[in-house]
């Protein structure tokens, strides 16, 4: 008998190989993700000018960003957006600043496809090559009231749909690049934990917030579906050094523990040299 439904992950045409150069945007589940990358030593970077939700902050963002990743992670989590009514701009952090200033607006699915169609374009320009993960933030937003958050939901998962199956773009022209050589993909996050988990065990204390347990399974699904055999075996070399290098010692002053950190710290040494981009971070 089954007792839950498991969700199906298409094998993409790319691997993720050891320690390559990643690239997280989006909303706090790219952090998350993002996170886990970091902690086996990929360099990694994490939403460099802050936490993005919707398809017109990524998109800022990713224009402002000069980085060359070999794989970009792109993870929506709205289609609401706040416009600046001053200057009518769209604005990715509202700074605290009275609510008065700004109109709340809902893009379309045609607008987040355009969005996304000129962030894929930018990350081509920088490397022709770069491998594009898309996903959908499983996180519900609950001031929106939980109906008009899947109906935002659903337009995201609408429009990311339409950018992987190379459908026409929405209301404006679609740079050349967004359809140039390279990989873009799908990761169904959003559909693995509101469908395959879908227990509130799985959710943290505010109930919105996928747990640390889930984001751990979702590691794993991501690791079994995108990871190469080789970058498998990496993460199995490293696991024992960052156990050892997270073990908190009774007495850290003494002999026999500073010999255990002499021989893992050789170990990382190791590491370094089998793989040269193996970034190695301890916050």
């Amino acid at each position: 008998m089954e007792f839950r439904t498991i969700v199906d992950i298409p094998k993409p045409d790319f691997r993720i190989e050891p320690c390559e150069e990643m690239f997280f945007v989006g909303s706090c589940f790219a952090d998350a993700i993002g996170q886990r990358f970091k902690e086996e030593g990929f360099p990694v970077t994490i939403n460099p000018y802050g936490t993005m939700y919707n398809p017109a902050s990524v998109l800022h963002t990713i224009e402002k960003y000069e980085g060359q990743p070999h794989t970009a992670f792109i993870t929506l989590g709205t289609n609401h957006v706040y416009r600046l009514k001053e200057t009518d701009e769209i604005v990715d952090n509202c700074e605290k600043r009275p609510q008065s200033l700004f109109q709340e607006e809902e893009l379309s699915v045609d607008a987040c496809i355009d969005y996304l169609n000129w962030a894929i374009a930018i990350l081509r320009q920088h490397n022709p090559n770069v491998r594009i993960v898309l996903t959908v933030s499983p996180i519900r937003y609950r001031k929106y009231g939980y109906h008009e958050s899947q109906l935002s939901k659903a337009t995201l998962l609408l429009a990311v749909n339409s950018v992987v199956s190379g459908l026409a773009a929405g209301s404006s022209a679609t740079p050349p690049e967004a359809f140039a050589a390279g990989s873009v993909s799908y990761f169904p996050a959003y559909e693995i934990i509101n469908d395959e988990l879908r227990d509130y065990r799985f959710y943290a204390f505010d109930m919105l917030h996928p747990s640390e347990q889930a984001v751990d399974y979702i590691w794993e699904r991501l690791v079994a579906a995108y990871f190469s055999p080789e970058a498998k075996a990496f993460l199995e070399e490293w696991r024992p050094l960052k156990q050892a290098l997270a073990h908190k010692p009774f007495d850290p002053e003494s002999s026999e523990y500073r010999a255990f950190m002499d021989k893992t710290l050789l170990k990382v040494e190791e590491i370094r040299r089998k793989y040269t981009t193996f970034h190695l971070s301890l916050t």
